[in-house]
């Protein structure tokens, strides 16, 4: 992480960054801007590579003639042709040096004679190595007969499978055909327009324009099950009953969040159920939400995720932050929606209780964060821009718009998003643009409630202004009480009335527990509630997590299993963390590491090695 001279010399910084300005493309976005991709691709299981070629359209903005730069890593170019009439003719091209972060740039000498809409076409292929995918072998899915491909874009991880413009500054449409091994289902994130699974040829096409991080792909055992007139899933055959009681209510949420935020604009609300190395919850790509398997609880008890993905249709994938810097005009207004959907489906209570345990995340993270990553703009120049997925962008960005919630008022807050979303539908936008907007439909219309100062304090400033309006405790009175009673000696565990709690209570109740608990204390819990054999993934994460801090090994051996069968980022890394706290745990947490690694995903190991051999990182 970078020194900052002073939190006052970030603020100014952040300030005067372009508005325009992706530090983490190569792409000369001002001179030339990719109108439509079409792909033709194969899937190669055996090499572990997508081969074909990227069909560009472009438009050259800028009347003076230069090379055009896209970005690319870890791709192998074959050749670069430009559209002449009905003829291809091969274009001089270049592969810069590789960056660590962000790949080679793709320098191609585009033609003088060059109309100011020309079409390129660029063959390649992928390497095993391409860090936005992941391939599975037979054995590492729930069938264990066919191998799987699954992708993952976000946040500059398109460029290693597709040569392409990567910035959320740029949107496109896009249509595509793929082919696989006969039996082997392909899906992406856009309109099926042609299914043979017997040949393995299918077709693809997303008419609404959209940026390259939510280019989607994958291919397996997969089959479909319609849980409403728009939505369905796909999964493999063992998984897809399971998969689609757990999420029976996913049309009612579309239906509540037309009825709170406007169309919904992107045709079909798909889900795909990933195998367990998925590194995320979820990832939104239009038409077809990508989806970790650890939410499959049996009692639809972690179906916020659902709610989270499907609300980016609006804070993100309809409205989209224009860079990276800008993640929270994706994710806080995602979760402010979410929570609004959550309600409207399952209550007040449910609302209440996901917004303290998010609050709760935040207030933890806050604590592993330098200052200046607690902004909600964040200078992210000459970083990764994986790092800036933390709770920040997530949980304080909702917290502002909750606060903007109390101080305008709820009908007020409601005709806003309406409108937000309205006016800047397909559009990707920056931090600037939000304050602007806000200034002229807020500000200006109800002067007094809420000063540009004080949103400034928001962005800009680290931590939780004093403004904020935080959820309160009270919605878990209840299990305060047990829990106190618990540690007190006056409340046996096996006494403790748990019948009707519910995965956000359990939640509470563990991860208020002091970090120290004895041996015996940790014992008669388990014996009482049977956690180290815990079947939801949420609750024995939270376990696991205590189990490491007070070196309770009868949990070790499902701390193992939890460890090489789970890939999702967010339940294993506070788990490596914990276990390089000691010496002995150190120990364990490489030897599992380097089992678990092969049936990683790339994103996962890349974070994971980091805290397990911080000396080779």
């Amino acid at each position: 992480m970078k020194s900052f001279l002073s939190l006052t010399a970030a603020c100014v910084l952040l300030h005067a960054m372009p508005v325009l300005a992706d530090v983490h493309s190569y792409a000369n976005i001002a001179d030339y801007r990719q109108q439509r991709l079409h792909l033709d691709l194969a899937v190669d299981f055996e090499q572990s590579i997508l081969t074909g070629f990227a069909e560009i359209e472009f438009e050259r903005l800028s009347a003076e003639r230069s090379a055009l730069v896209l970005d690319t890593r870890s791709l192998v170019i074959r050749s670069v042709e430009y559209a002449k009439g009905k003829r291809w003719e091969r274009l001089p091209f270049e592969l810069g040096a590789a960056d660590p972060i962000l790949g080679r740039p793709l320098t191609i000498d585009v033609p003088a004679r060059a109309p100011r809409q020309f079409r390129l076409r660029i063959n390649y292929e992928s390497r095993p190595e391409a860090s936005g995918l992941q391939w599975l072998s037979p054995r590492q899915t729930a069938g264990g007969e066919l191998p799987f491909l699954f992708s993952q874009s976000q946040a500059i991880h398109a460029r290693s499978w597709v040569p392409l413009q990567d910035t959320p500054a740029v949107r496109f449409p896009f249509t595509a055909e793929v082919r696989t091994p006969p039996g082997i289902r392909a899906v992406m994130g856009a309109g099926s327009a042609e299914v043979d699974r017997e040949s393995g040829r299918y077709t693809f096409d997303m008419p609404q324009p959209i940026p390259s991080y939510l280019l989607a792909i994958a291919a397996g055992d997969l089959e479909f099950r319609a849980i409403g007139e728009r939505t369905g899933v796909f999964a493999e055959p063992s998984v897809l009953a399971s998969a689609a009681h757990e999420f029976a209510d996913t049309e009612r949420m579309l239906e509540v969040s037309e009825q709170l935020f406007g169309p919904y604009r992107w045709g079909r609300y798909d889900l795909l159920i990933l195998p367990p190395s998925f590194p995320f919850g979820g990832m939104e790509n239009p038409r077809l939400s990508f989806i970790t398997p650890t939410v499959l609880a049996g009692d639809r008890s972690l179906v916020a995720l659902i709610a989270h993905e499907l609300a980016h249709s609006w804070s993100g994938n309809l409205v989209t932050n224009s860079s990276w810097r800008d993640l929270w005009l994706n994710e806080g207004f995602t979760v402010f929606l979410e929570a609004r959907i959550m309600e409207a489906v399952y209550g007040e209570r449910r609302r209440r209780m996901e917004e303290r345990l998010g609050y709760e995340d935040l207030i933890a993270n806050f604590a592993t964060l330098a200052p200046e990553m607690q902004h909600l703009a964040v200078d992210l120049t000459g970083e990764d821009p994986d790092l800036v997925f933390s709770q920040v962008p997530y949980e304080k960005g909702r917290l502002m718009l909750v606060w903007l919630d109390r101080a305008f008022g709820r009908d007020t807050m409601n005709r806003f998003l309406t409108d937000y979303f309205d006016h800047f539908a397909f559009r990707s936008i920056a931090t600037e643009d939000f304050l602007a907007y806000v200034d002229e439909h807020l500000l200006a219309k109800y002067p007094g409630r809420v000063s540009r100062s004080e949103l400034e304090r928001w962005i800009f400033t680290p931590g939780l202004p004093d403004l904020a309006v935080l959820p309160s405790a009270d919605v878990f009175t209840r299990i305060d009480d047990a829990r106190a009673g618990f540690l007190a000696g006056s409340l046996a565990a096996e006494s403790i009335d748990t019948a009707d709690w519910s995965t956000q209570d359990w939640l509470y109740f563990l991860n208020n527990l002091p970090e120290q608990l004895s041996a015996a204390q940790l014992a008669e819990l388990d014996a009482a509630f049977e956690l180290t054999t815990a079947g939801n993934n949420e609750i024995a994460h939270s376990w696991l997590k205590m189990a490491i801090r007070n070196d309770y090994r009868p949990a070790w051996p499902r701390l193992e299993e939890y460890l090489l069968t789970i890939g999702r980022n967010k339940l294993v890394r506070p788990l490596y963390t914990e276990l390089m706290r000691t010496e002995a745990g150190a120990e364990f947490a490489r030897d599992v590491f380097l089992r678990a690694k092969p049936g990683y995903h790339p994103l996962t190991i890349t974070v994971n090695e980091r805290i397990v051999f911080p000396e080779t990182s």
